[in-house]
């Protein structure tokens, strides 16, 4: 992707804003997520680490292997790319991060300085290779000041949001026409990427990469991701499709993650084949009346929290008391799955800029009841957005 390096990015302030607030001189971070959040580049391969120096005075630096100069030159909005290791001609700080993170924080005054690190998803080792790269700082669990400055997207995330939520959409059309064709789960998930891929391939400029974040094992050049479960492996919740044919009667979950320039979307819909029985048209009219309470309330200034207790007041007036869900979404961005939940305990206010996914759902296995619906929403400044718009409700083929 390539992203303008004379753009100004707001979360940069709001991290800046955030640091200051709890007394942090500089972030330094390792997690793929968040070394893309505050400079744009994607090597999609995280074997060598990344790392992302954001001081809370002055412009951030982006460490990469030699191998990622290129790339990182081309697509960052980072002006300041350092190297190290070693690959041909490319000039290099040293042979490895360790040396050269420490010159860095040298440089900018910061060997004693109070330094966020990610304990969420930093090993244990690397942290104390920190730790001993710096006697004289202090470290500090830099995690959930990140994830609370990632709530707000950016203009660029909320615009790549709609293109990752138009292909996700496109997908889903894909799926549910497999599936009225008579196609198995893994017909229908081949006939949805295919869909969304072919979108990707004709109709998006090379502006627009589809590649998600990868380990420290391995990469992800593709997200755009489709799995399809029926009958009694809607359970499952996650798992690759089978040959299975969907039978009459049976209910089956299409789910639907698409992601443009690392910011995703999600797109879910429960298709009916054939009549449902009543036991299963009951369960996913209830949940198409909640989604229905919810949705006026969509708006800055609601609790996150609100939304889930409209769910559990629904289920339990419908008889389902024994079957509330431990959430019913959760935000949405760079990661398919943010930190925060749609549940009875966040304490996460809705605000313009905010996108999450709704999906208020029922398991019940003891009937062999389950329903799977979610939308990714934009909140305004006056209300919110569907970014994904493909067809809901009741769906049978």
């Amino acid at each position: 992707m390539s992203l303008s390096s004379d753009t100004p990015r707001p979360r940069i302030a709001r991290l800046k804003a955030a640091m200051a607030a709890q007394g942090i001189d500089v972030l330094v971070s390792f997690k793929p997520e968040h070394t893309f959040y505050m400079s744009g580049f994607n090597p999609i391969l995280y074997s060598h680490p990344v790392i992302a120096i954001l001081p809370a005075e002055g412009a951030p630096t982006l460490l990469v292997h030699a191998l990622r100069d290129a790339h990182g030159r081309d697509e960052g909005f980072v002006s300041d790319l350092r190297a190290y290791g070693v690959w041909s001609t490319t000039k290099t700080m040293g042979p490895n991060w360790q040396d050269a993170l420490s010159a860095i924080l040298a440089e900018k005054g910061l060997e004693g300085a109070r330094i966020g690190l990610e304990a969420d998803s930093t090993p244990v080792a690397r942290w104390k290779t920190v730790e001993g790269l710096m006697p004289e700082a202090e470290l500090v669990d830099s995690s959930a000041l990140i994830d609370r400055c990632r709530l707000i997207k950016d203009p660029d995330e909320i615009a790549n949001a709609r293109i990752a939520a138009e292909m996700a959409d496109l997908g889903m059309e894909a799926a549910i026409a497999a599936l009225a064709a008579g196609g198995t789960e893994r017909e229908a998930h081949t006939a949805s990427q295919a869909a969304m891929n072919a979108h990707w391939t004709h109709k998006l400029p090379d502006t627009v990469e589809v590649a998600d974040f990868g380990g420290l094992e391995g990469g992800m050049v593709n997200g755009l991701s489709t799995w399809v479960l029926s009958g009694p492996r809607m359970f499952r919740n996650c798992d690759n499709s089978i040959t299975r044919t969907p039978q009459q009667g049976e209910f089956c979950a299409i789910f639907i993650w698409s992601i443009a320039n690392g910011i995703h979307a999600e797109n879910e819909r429960t298709v009916a084949i054939g009549p449902a029985p009543d036991k299963r048209r009951r369960a996913l009219d209830t949940i198409l009346k909640i989604r229905e309470e919810i949705t006026p309330v969509m708006t800055p200034g609601t609790p996150l929290a609100e939304l889930y207790n409209i769910t559990r007041r629904g289920l339990i007036e419908a008889g389902y008391d024994a079957n509330i869900p431990g959430r019913i979404g959760h935000t949405i961005g760079i990661g398919a799955h943010e930190h925060f939940s749609l549940d009875g305990k966040t304490d996460v206010i809705l605000e313009p800029g905010m996108l999450f996914t709704l999906e208020p759902n029922l398991r019940i296995p003891d009937q062999d009841v389950s329903t799977q619906i979610s939308d990714t929403i934009l909140i305004t400044e006056t209300g919110h957005e569907f970014l994904t718009r493909s067809r809901g409700g009741y769906i049978e083929v």
